[in-house]
């Protein structure tokens, strides 16, 4: 059957915007979203080229190699000499549970939504939006804790370079806000000069981590003594090896800041170029060059935290590590100055503040990819929060309020990191296991639920340790469900439809109503026999005292998922019992549906239609919730709201009748 598509009916022509608010809006929605419409009025977004996959790996890096920063002084303090075997202990997580997940997300999800995206099509209506807005919530905590814990770190190794440390002295919490606040300076110029810094950053940063591991292996090597006298004290703590195992079993979730990244990696995924050929249903050479970048940076970072944590545990005082000891927070930078000098140790701090701060440009990557995908599609967030620069501003904000509340404090702020990292993973473990299992791959359902398995294993034992991260994590929860919640219900009465499809018969009802007066009656449909229609027409003449001449189409509008906010709508014509013409709608709101449908005939004939209701029995907040929430409710004043939002003009403004 043939079908007619037009774009969702127009507004007046806006005003010109000004240049501020041109630049803001400048290249919306510009993470790498899908092509197309992203609203009612949007205009469509402009082709992004991407980059080589090892550009963007530097730029997820920045994040999951700047670890190595604190990482080794962090894993001293919790597992003592038995640092490099619990290290060892996450490097085997990392390359046999995390990287395999995460190469499956990238195949199920190339578009960057992540796990998220797979689990949110487990669940429908409400319970899934929510479900999602949880998650959504943990991510926030994740890359919003990684901008301002590696800000903080950045500080510290500023703070406490020999150089410095008597000018700078008690200013740690105003360098973190400086540093905070020329990340999101960068992201306001834009994402491209984003991932050529970072492409500089994490060479340089590699090849002074690579100088300094080498002393520290020679000099390892050179005095034996040392690996003797380790051996020695780790024997004497430990009877055997495998309760030395068993022990870096138990630590292991303190050193789980050592698996972030990932989420990172397959959030920037729309960045990678790919091959020519393809296509936004199947970009084949993306998901293969995102494979390569997660694989080649799980390599990298486990080459890296095995040898690091091996020359930091056994040429480290014990007493450095602790909080007020020179090796605290900064164990490589100790060994730098140690080793190679002041200037050598300076250079490297200079590298490690520099990639530390620019940790935070991944995560606001991922912050900007994600959250413009899921909450103006909900309509929980303004049309303004798929634009980049209005987000930077929005992020930048809140890391200054979280840098605020925890005072700058690395420590204070790592169990927070920890828990939205493990709970990214696990939700990603938790989705490629339902994956395989729906693909009937009975050996790769095993393998994932058993990696989901031990993921779940560590985040619950970090809750348990360390309660304030999941505490920190539901305050973001709340804020987005809430912010989400007052802001679909500030735009609960857009119009809300994106395209309206009319079929050939459709077509034919409006075209043969376009020379007289066009009258429509809002049916909810029942039993759909004849008396149902003979009745309401019945009613709808006598309420609105309408001659037996006036001619009528019915329009039927079924709720399908009421949590759904922007959609596409299709209306179909059908003659029922030999004289009802009958217009039929699916939308997940009934008065924003037929508020489309109404502007749609206006511009398509150039008349003004009519539509009659029936008042709806019940008070006027419970049926406001029950449109909030199930997309009915009282039909009739809410349809003549959006259709007064839509259309300014009140001549041109279809109109409403209720008897």
């Amino acid at each position: 059957m043939a079908t007619t598509e037009h774009p969702a009916p127009s507004r007046p022509e806006p005003t010109p915007p000004s240049r501020l608010r041109a630049w803001m809006l400048e290249g919306l929605s510009d993470m790498g979203k899908d092509g197309g419409h992203t609203g009612p009025h949007a205009q469509p977004e402009p082709p992004h080229r991407g980059q080589r996959w090892w550009r963007v790996m530097c730029l997820t890096g920045v994040d999951y190699f700047s670890t190595l920063g604190y990482q080794p002084g962090i894993a001293a303090l919790a597992a003592g000499l038995l640092s490099p075997i619990a290290t060892i202990v996450l490097v085997v997580v990392t390359l046999a549970g995390a990287l395999p997940v995460y190469r499956r997300v990238a195949e199920e999800s190339p578009h960057g939504e992540g796990s998220i995206a797979m689990l949110e099509r487990l669940l429908s209506f409400w319970q899934g939006k929510l479900f999602v807005l949880t998650l959504l919530g943990f991510a926030a905590t994740d890359f919003l804790i990684t901008i301002t814990l590696s800000a903080a770190d950045a500080s510290t190794h500023l703070v406490e370079n020999p150089h410095l440390t008597g000018a700078l002295h008690d200013k740690q919490m105003l360098i973190t806000l400086v540093l905070v606040a020329l990340l999101g300076a960068v992201f306001l110029k834009g994402f491209l000069e984003a991932i050529g810094v970072a492409v500089a950053l994490v060479g340089a940063y590699l090849a002074l981590n690579a100088v300094v591991v080498s002393v520290g292996l020679y000099h390892v090597i050179t005095a034996g003594h040392v690996i003797t006298d380790w051996s020695s004290a780790l024997t004497a703590q430990h009877s055997n090896i495998f309760a030395m195992i068993g022990v870096a079993l138990l630590v292991f979730p303190k050193l789980a800041l050592g698996l972030s990244g990932f989420e990172t990696g397959v959030a920037v995924m729309p960045h990678v170029q790919g091959d020519p050929d393809d296509t936004e249903a199947r970009p084949t050479g993306r998901i293969r060059d995102t494979k390569k970048l997660l694989t080649t940076a799980a390599l990298i970072m486990s080459v890296f935290l095995i040898t690091t944590s091996f020359i930091t545990t056994l040429l480290i005082p014990e007493k450095e590590f602790e909080a007020g000891g020179q090796a605290n927070g900064r164990a490589l930078a100790y060994l730098a100055h140690d080793y190679l000098g002041n200037t050598f140790g300076t250079v490297y701090d200079v590298s490690t503040i520099a990639i530390l701060w620019f940790a935070g440009a991944s995560a606001m990557a991922g912050l900007l990819n994600l959250m413009p995908r899921y909450l103006p599609r909900y309509g929980m967030a303004p049309h303004w929060a798929r634009a980049v620069r209005p987000m930077v501003i929005v992020f930048t904000l809140i890391a200054f309020l979280v840098t605020w509340i925890f005072d700058a404090d690395v420590n204070a702020q790592g169990g927070a990191y920890a828990t939205g990292v493990l709970v990214l993973i696990s939700s990603a473990a938790i989705a490629v296991t339902i994956a395989a299992r729906k693909a009937r791959q009975r050996n790769w359902t095993v393998a994932f639920a058993v990696i989901s398995a031990v993921f779940l294993y560590t985040t619950v034992l970090n809750v348990i340790e360390r309660p304030d991260g999941v505490k920190i994590g539901a305050c973001f929860v709340a804020g987005i469900i809430l912010v989400s919640l007052l802001s679909r219900l500030a735009r609960a009465f857009e119009l809300r439809v994106t395209s309206v499809t009319l079929d050939h018969m459709a077509e034919r009802f409006v075209r043969d109503m376009a020379g007289r007066r066009i009258r429509f009656i809002a049916n909810e449909p029942d039993r759909r026999d004849i008396a149902e229609y003979r009745a309401k027409i019945e009613q709808i003449r006598h309420d609105n005292d309408l001659s037996s001449q006036e001619d009528f189409v019915f329009v039927e509008v079924t709720v399908t998922d009421p949590s759904e906010f922007e959609a596409g709508l299709t209306v179909r014509g059908e003659v029922l019992h030999g004289r009802y013409r009958v217009l039929t709608l699916e939308s997940s709101s009934i008065p924003n549906a037929l508020a489309a449908l109404l502007l749609h005939v206006r511009d398509a004939t150039g008349r003004t239609p009519h539509i009659y209701f029936e008042w709806t029995e019940g008070g006027p907040f419970a049926n406001f919730l029950r449109f909030f929430l199930f997309g009915q409710g009282e039909v009739a004043p809410v349809t003549r709201e959006v259709l007064r939002e839509a259309e300014p003009d009140r001549k041109r403004r279809p109109r409403v009748h209720v008897g």
